[in-house]
């Protein structure tokens, strides 16, 4: 494995070639979408997320053999396009939540610490990204008391939100709900209310809900979506910023703020889509596709996107629904 250089982390060397193709349509996006990112801000809220974990841990490298050299060469990855992320928060004085595996803790202490001392808000994604199908609820308690304390002890501030791997609370897993809000936490942003192959209620709404278990409940903020012809199309993040037109996710949140009441958007990504130098893992073609592409005008893509909106962190949308429980949709997640 090679070391990070500093070409990978030069911008122009790895995505100029594709965003001079691109950049006539990027400027009419940007363009077209001003006045009405513009009225976003007087009623919606926004909230930007990142699902911080090394690449080799992604659900489509599950069952690779991963050696302790590319586990390093990942990890040295995840610092650099991370670190990048940072830089253009900065740029642009955006405060955003980080969910972050627990495990980070061990190697990224410096880099989470950065996080939390910029204003970011530090949040749970599990102890070492294992989806919830694969767990006992008592397992599960077990790994969520593990990340929430190692990162309370880095940060030195009170871990109230989490995000399940692969948003891996579905039916099946609705038991952790009560777990969560048992073990001290204030919102959970796990639960996708679409139709996919591996994660998804579909039934589920598609703004800010209370999210209720067996024995009780906490409040879910669901990542962004599109209502077409009676269908959720996921357009919060991850791929689907990837792959489809930047005016997709624009739309949605136009949408969520007419439709949703509160009028709130979850938005999510991830460190490692915007680093396109990184060795890709060898996996299927299928995987390959949901992967890497469009990875190569992300950052350009992404930046287009800070300058266009205002954002939030989780905590602050979740404090702000604090005194409007009585208007939140109930939904049973564990009913068929």
């Amino acid at each position: 494995m090679l070391p990070v250089s500093a070409e990978d982390i030069d911008v122009a060397q790895t995505s100029i070639k594709e965003w001079r193709q691109d950049a006539p349509h990027a400027r009419e996006e940007v363009a077209s979408e001003a006045p009405a990112a513009s009225e976003a801000r007087q009623g919606s809220q926004v909230v930007l997320s990142f699902d911080v974990e090394e690449h080799y841990r992604i659900e489509a490298a599950a069952g690779l053999e991963i050696s302790e050299a590319q586990k390093a060469y990942y990890g040295d990855r995840l610092e650099v396009s991370t670190r990048w992320i940072l830089d253009q928060l900065d740029r642009h004085e955006i405060k955003a939540t980080f969910f972050v595996v627990g495990e980070l803790t061990r190697r990224h202490t410096k880099l989470i610490r950065t996080m939390a001392r910029a204003g970011h808000e530090v949040a749970s994604h599990s102890w070492e990204h294992r989806r919830l199908h694969s767990m006992t609820p008592e397992g599960f308690r077990d790994d969520l008391r593990k990340s929430k304390d190692a990162l309370e002890q880095v940060t030195g501030q009170e871990v109230v939100g989490y995000r399940a791997p692969t948003f891996s609370i579905v039916r099946q897993t609705a038991w952790a709900l009560d777990i969560l809000a048992e073990e001290g936490f204030e919102y959970d942003s796990s639960i996708y209310p679409v139709w996919h192959d591996r994660y998804g209620v579909p039934g589920a709404p598609r703004g800010p809900f209370w999210a209720k278990g067996a024995n009780g409940g906490i409040l879910e903020l669901p990542p962004a979506t599109w209502r077409v012809l009676w269908n959720n199309v996921p357009v919060g993040g991850g791929g689907y910023f990837r792959l489809l037109p930047l005016w997709f996710m624009r739309r949605a949140l136009k949408q969520v703020e007419k439709m949703c009441d509160p009028p709130v958007a979850m938005l999510y990504f991830h460190p490692w889509e915007f680093d396109p130098g990184q060795e890709q893992l060898p996996v299927g073609w299928m995987n390959r596709l949901r992967t890497y592409v469009g990875i190569d005008r992300s950052r350009e893509r992404f930046k287009a996107l800070l300058a266009s909106c205002q954002f939030v962190r989780a905590m602050d949308a979740a404090n702000a629904l604090d005194s409007r429980r009585e208007v939140l949709a109930t939904f049973v997640a564990g009913q068929a």
